[in-house]
């Protein structure tokens, strides 16, 4: 008896909580009307190890965050940070490539772009093409996604899945 007081009551308090008035909230701040998310896919900074020799390309998918269409085009942009030792040389040990291998460069600041057309949300992809060099040694890089803020919008980054480090062995 005291388990079907005990269900009926639960029963009772669930009708009274839903019951409740719903509240309209805003769908956003005007603030954050032009501010967007760039990661990598899956959403983590795991490592990759990958042999010299490899012809395949490398890809890291990069997810493009928006809930909008826009009269403009956002940019996400990426880098190359190589550690203080055993760094992969650009040219030497591999280079930034489109989806069909040609080499592309960077701006003045080092940066890549992956432009995201109207600002609609969208996958897109970096792709590294490794040369077969033949100096000795593991050689490492680390490509990153980085905030770009300009006046018309705001590429932001997740901290849990903006850099991929490459181990090339």
């Amino acid at each position: 008896m005291k388990f079907i007081k005990y269900i009926a009551s639960l029963v009772v308090g669930g009708i009274l909580l839903s019951s409740c008035e719903k509240k309209d909230y805003p769908a956003g701040l005007p603030e954050y009307e032009h501010h967007y998310y760039a990661i990598f896919v899956p959403n983590n900074n795991t490592g990759v190890s990958v042999t010299r020799n490899q012809a395949a390309l490398i890809k890291f998918p990069v997810q493009f965050y928006s809930t909008f269409t826009r009269n403009y085009d956002a940019v996400a942009k990426y880098a190359i940070v190589n550690p203080a030792t055993g760094a992969a040389v650009l040219d030497q040990d591999y280079s930034i490539v489109d989806k069909n291998g040609n080499k592309i460069t960077p701006d003045g600041n080092g940066a890549y772009s992956i432009t995201f057309p109207k600002a609609v949300q969208a996958t897109d992809t970096v792709y590294i093409k490794l040369l077969n060099s033949a100096v000795a040694g593991t050689r490492r890089m680390e490509v990153q996604i980085q905030e770009n803020k300009t006046d018309q919008f705001y590429v932001d980054i997740f901290s849990t899945a903006f850099r991929r480090p490459v181990e090339i062995k």
